[in-house]
């Protein structure tokens, strides 16, 4: 499609932008195609200079990238906050999950845990160490591949637990979500947008990024099990 604007994300925001995609073709005229895959292999696009115009990544990756010179100056632009979740296989025991006390418990009793290569997963390997359970879990832990859900490990079989954002475990056939996880052991991830130095359609693509920050996009994200950057719960 001619003057088609083309935006890359991580897995996380795949569902909020491909209904944002459609709003802003009918709505606002510009017609736009996100394309999602996991956040590294995002991250090793752009570095290679894949021919796009809009990026919404997890902050820590979209800031190495702008560190690097790959984003357009000035326009970053924090879009929605995700909360890390539990959720177990649809049938088995819900552990209680109140506390970090619980927390250490549903960690404890699982023979594997499923965890991302995205933001959450490092945080999670961060949250383990901190709670001293870093030895104790090692030959539990189950890390999804790159654009895979872990949700579908805990359907299949081959996990006991999971723990991903919110965005990435609700509505999974298969799957039961706990709820965040508590207290000081709560995770949560942000997701910015900004324009790609390489695009060839720069005004146009900050159009679309000014779409993602709208409210009718906060209230997508919302339904999506995100929350607009500065609203609360």
């Amino acid at each position: 499609m001619d003057g088609q604007i083309c935006g890359l994300s991580s897995m996380a925001t795949r569902l909020i932008l491909a209904e944002l995609a459609e709003d802003i073709r009918v709505v606002h005229g510009v017609p736009v195609r996100f394309e999602s895959a996991g956040g590294v292999e995002i991250a090793r696009r752009v570095r290679e200079g894949t021919d796009a115009d809009v990026l919404v990544l997890a902050d820590d990756a979209l800031a190495e990238l702008e560190s690097e010179g790959h984003l357009l100056g000035g326009t970053v632009r924090p879009l929605w906050t995700s909360q890390v979740v539990a959720a177990v296989p649809a049938g088995s025991p819900v552990p209680a999950f109140g506390s970090a006390s619980d927390l250490q418990a549903a960690l404890l009793a699982a023979g594997r845990i499923a965890y991302s290569t995205g933001p959450s997963g490092t945080a999670l390997i961060d949250l383990i160490t901190r709670l001293r359970l870093a030895d104790t879990l090692r030959d539990r832990l189950v890390q999804a591949p790159p654009g895979v859900p872990v949700g579908s490990l805990l359907a299949s079989g081959e996990a006991d637990l999971a723990l991903q954002q919110h965005s990435e475990l609700m509505d999974v056939p298969g799957v039961v979500v706990i709820g965040p996880l508590p207290g000081d052991t709560a995770i949560s991830s942000t997701f910015s947008g900004a324009v790609l130095a390489c695009s060839s359609e720069p005004h146009r693509a900050r159009e679309v990024l000014d779409v993602l920050g709208s409210d009718a996009a906060s209230e997508i994200a919302r339904a999506k099990g995100m929350r607009a950057v500065g609203t609360q719960d």
